[in-house]
């Protein structure tokens, strides 16, 4: 087996990890996205967990975050505005970015 093909398994092995990376964190912050709208929203318990894997969900819909943020728009229209959606949005990806990096 020649270098060249030891690099370029070891370019796929890492591309594989870093997207399996990236899958788990978008998945984490989602869920963190989730009950913290459920909180906004009063949700506790059970309902507040059911709400929290509704965004998680939402997010299989197409790809990138806009369907997660077009949901929890609409799921908080009078309670949070866009801007600190997206605030959240991107304070929870860097905590979930954490979380996963700990488990990892």
């Amino acid at each position: 087996m020649s270098t060249f093909d030891d690099r370029e398994r070891a370019f796929e092995t890492k591309f594989a990890h870093d997207a399996d990376l990236r899958f788990r964190a978008e998945a984490r912050r989602n869920r963190l996205l989730g009950e913290w709208a459920a909180a906004q929203l009063g949700h506790e318990g059970d309902d507040a967990r059911a709400y929290a894997m509704s965004v998680v969900s939402a997010d299989f819909d197409e790809p990138g975050e806009e369907d997660v943020f077009r949901k929890l728009e609409a799921d908080l229209e009078g309670v949070a505005d866009a801007a600190t959606i997206r605030a959240q949005m991107a304070r929870l990806m860097d905590e979930a970015r954490r979380q996963v990096a700990e488990e990892d």
